[in-house]
């Protein structure tokens, strides 16, 4: 006898095969899709939807992934190669007509159409990830259908959101003859050099002033959000660790500002702000601007910090600490997660006001990014100017929110439980 025992192979049954086989077949078809709308945004490919085609290679390498099962594992490898092979034999059968595509195309739309077949194996082998293909039962196909369900959610949602992404990108990159002759056309011609690609964004960054309205929007948000922390800090703590008469009244009324719609608020303001000379300033923005923010972080805050233990604060103080003290080394700290959570959601807010920026302001010298865009919705403006601008005031804020989204997310769920 050996003295090493062979590992066991996991066991596959035929309807387990046949699991897989359905499995692959929306996959690739999906994937297929997806293929087929990146080529004709990307490169103006002429594309089609083959769905039989496409659900056919789709039961063929779903049975695929099902059996190598056995012997594989669940090495991604293998599901990715499994791809790749039946991507090739379809070249061959067809003369190297891509699936997806009306014709024959460069080496670069061959690769991709197999690098899609090769991740819809992957895609495969992870809906099948735990499946035991040798045991089926009622909750082993309920687990797939909901994956299936899942998936299909997650590719539509991403397409809806990316889709008018996608479309300021297009145009911004476009000339205004593209733009006359297709306006429809969502493809970049990349051959025209970057120079004449990016033309939209340096006549709107240089020409129409915007890195001075960069500057303006970044100066407003911070000081927005620095001044809008430090009250709303300071009033959480307030409301939740000190007793004095109101405080209940207080809390519930902190929000009581947002029951008045902005335009119902804008014109009293641009009136007193008239008089008081701070229209069409800087200052003026920065004093509305805290005044609709403080509530709503304060309220954030409030219900973070009832989630701190008041132990640590009430041994700082039996320690010596002063209230100031104690806020500063001991609650801010606890606080941090919430604190920049709250911060990034003000800054969004400031930087992308619109309303009062527009009442208020009319020398182009202030201009804040919302309020410089007005300048681009013209006629006599090209636009791939307008779309370049909006990408400008889109790319800062995404950057930012994806680099500081774990602070984001865990911030606003962090006081959702008290305990």
């Amino acid at each position: 006898m050996s003295a090493v025992a062979a590992r066991p192979r996991p066991a596959r049954s035929p309807g387990g095969v046949l699991l897989a086989a359905l499995v692959g077949a929306p996959t690739v078809a999906l994937v297929v899709a997806a293929w087929a709308l990146v080529a004709t945004l990307v490169g103006g490919l002429v594309t089609t939807l083959p769905i039989g085609p496409a659900l056919l290679l789709g039961l063929l390498l779903g049975a695929a992934v099902g059996l190598i099962r056995g012997r594989a594992g669940t090495a991604p490898g293998a599901a990715v190669g499994a791809g790749v092979v039946l991507g090739l034999a379809w070249l061959l059968a067809t003369g190297f007509r891509p699936l997806g595509l009306e014709e024959v195309r460069p080496l670069w739309g061959i690769a991709l159409a197999l690098l899609s077949l090769g991740l819809a194996g992957h895609l495969v082998r992870y809906a099948l990830r735990d499946i035991d293909l040798g045991r089926l039962y009622r909750d082993t196909v309920e687990r797939v259908l909901v994956r299936l369900l899942r998936g299909a959610g997650f590719a539509f949602f991403l397409l809806i959101i990316l889709f008018p992404f996608w479309y300021m990108l297009a145009a911004s990159l476009k000339d205004r003859s593209e733009i006359l002759r297709d306006p429809a056309s969502l493809s970049i011609e990349f051959g025209r050099g970057v120079a004449e690609l990016l033309r939209g964004y340096t006549e709107v960054l240089f020409t129409f002033d915007f890195l001075n309205f960069i500057g303006n929007s970044a100066l407003v948000a911070f000081v927005t959000m620095v001044v809008t922390l430090i009250m709303a800090v300071l009033g959480a703590y307030a409301v939740t660790r000190l007793a004095f008469p109101g405080r209940t009244v207080l809390s519930r009324a902190i929000l009581l500002i947002y029951m008045f719609p902005a335009i119902v608020l804008v014109i009293p303001l641009y009136a007193v702000f008239t008089q008081l000379g701070l229209r069409n300033t800087l200052p003026g923005l920065l004093i509305v601007y805290p005044a609709t923010t403080i509530p709503v972080a304060l309220y954030m805050l409030r219900s973070y910090f009832l989630t701190l233990p008041k132990d640590l604060e009430e041994a700082g103080l039996i320690d010596g600490c002063t209230r100031a003290q104690v806020i500063w080394r001991i609650t801010l700290p606890l606080a941090m997660p919430a604190i920049a959570s709250v911060g990034l959601y003000v800054f969004m807010i400031a930087w992308n006001e619109f309303l009062f920026a527009f009442m208020f302001l009319d020398d182009p010298g202030i201009f804040t990014l919302p309020r410089g865009m007005v300048m681009l919705n013209s006629q006599e403006v090209p636009r791939q100017y307008l779309m370049a601008g909006a990408m400008i005031i889109t790319l800062p804020i995404m950057i930012l929110f994806f680099w500081f989204e774990k602070y984001l997310v865990g911030g606003l769920t962090a006081g959702g439980v008290k305990g």
